[in-house]
């Protein structure tokens, strides 16, 4: 999957209401210990809420896109204050069936 429809980001963000942040980014902005953990974090669900702190060195977007980036198959759902949520599906056995949300 290498773009998300409108639909599907939709359902994604409703799922992530109920979440709460499971990676927070600190003054060491995204380092390798924190790309570690969030890839851990992924290993266990495929949806999750990363938290700029405080003393983040960038703004939430940019971090999010980072982390995007540098890790293969995550995608930026929302971004909005200091959360942004991310989705990566699970490579074997994907919980979030996205395949039936289609663009009308």
């Amino acid at each position: 999957m290498t773009q998300l429809t409108s639909k599907q980001r939709a359902h994604l963000r409703s799922l992530a209401n109920r979440l709460k942040p499971v990676i927070h980014v600190g003054t060491e902005g995204v380092s390798k210990r924190l790309l570690s953990s969030t890839s851990e974090a992924f290993n266990k669900r495929e949806l999750i809420k990363v938290r700029a702190q405080e003393g983040a060195p960038r703004p939430i977007k940019n971090i999010a896109n980072d982390i995007a980036s540098r890790l293969s198959g995550v995608h930026v759902i929302q971004t909005i204050g200091h959360i942004a949520v991310l989705y990566r599906p699970h490579p074997n056995d994907p919980q979030i069936q996205l395949s039936e949300l289609t663009q009308d």
